[in-house]
């Protein structure tokens, strides 16, 4: 991925190949013109897919297609070659992902029986399970008002997922537009109340799961419910 940022980040300067950027450095790329940000910012969106989707890719390789597209080489595959490819990519990814997603029930299963066990853990009849750091005093919002929260997610092995904290700007949302397992949280806490909450798979994203949270995942959130908005009107 290096090289492919340094092969995005030079074209405006007429470099090309892996080789010849290796010679100038990481440390020679510089985003001084409008272009070079251009290519630095493309090269992020071509490493966060790729990593979203966790492909193990060949930089060098990816690095060299891209200069041949951009210096109109010939192709070295076939249309049907990469059409072959690409089919068996995804079929791996999606057997992967589904294998991962059976073993993550089970996983998930374990841990919500052995966290409801622990002191001050309630659960719900839905399986939601929740844990009150701090009792708010204000009112309780509805499935119509829209709410702002501080939050922090995480899965079972500690792996941050986001966090509006990190963002340092409280999330604003209705409070039926989320999860169902936060749905079914925000309605039971109070304004100025911080809860824990460990929510089942299936009150969050399920077997879909999103690039950042895997298939069938349980998923951890520190919540601060910190103000109620008035619904939305109806246009």
């Amino acid at each position: 991925m290096k090289c492919l940022l340094t092969v995005l980040a030079a074209s405006s300067i007429g470099l090309s190949g892996c080789d010849q950027l290796k010679k100038m450095g990481e440390k020679s790329v510089k985003l001084e013109s409008d272009g070079d940000k251009v290519a630095y910012a493309i090269g992020q969106q071509i490493g966060g897919s790729m990593k979203s989707q966790d492909l193990k890719i060949n930089t060098a390789v990816l690095a060299a297609s891209i200069d041949d597209v951009l210096n109109s080489k010939p192709s070295r595959m076939t249309p049907e070659e990469m059409q072959a490819a690409m089919t068996k990519m995804r079929q791996d990814v999606t057997a992967k992902q589904e294998l991962a997603g059976k073993e993550n029930i089970e996983k998930g299963a374990k841990f919500l029986e052995e966290h409801k066990k622990a002191p001050n853990v309630k659960t719900t009849a839905s399986g939601l399970q929740y844990e009150v750091v701090t009792e708010g005093t204000g009112k309780t919002p509805s499935a119509s008002d829209t709410v702002k929260v501080h939050y922090l997610g995480t899965l079972t092995d500690g792996t941050k997922f986001d966090s509006s904290y990190d963002r340092k700007e409280p999330a604003q949302f209705p409070v039926s537009g989320v999860i169902k397992g936060w749905t079914e949280a925000l309605q039971l806490m109070k304004v100025g109340a911080k809860w824990k909450l460990a929510i089942p798979s299936d009150l969050a994203y399920g077997p879909q799961g999103r690039p950042s949270i895997p298939a069938n995942s349980v998923l951890l959130f520190e919540v601060e419910l910190l103000e109620i908005s008035a619904p939305a009107k109806k246009s």
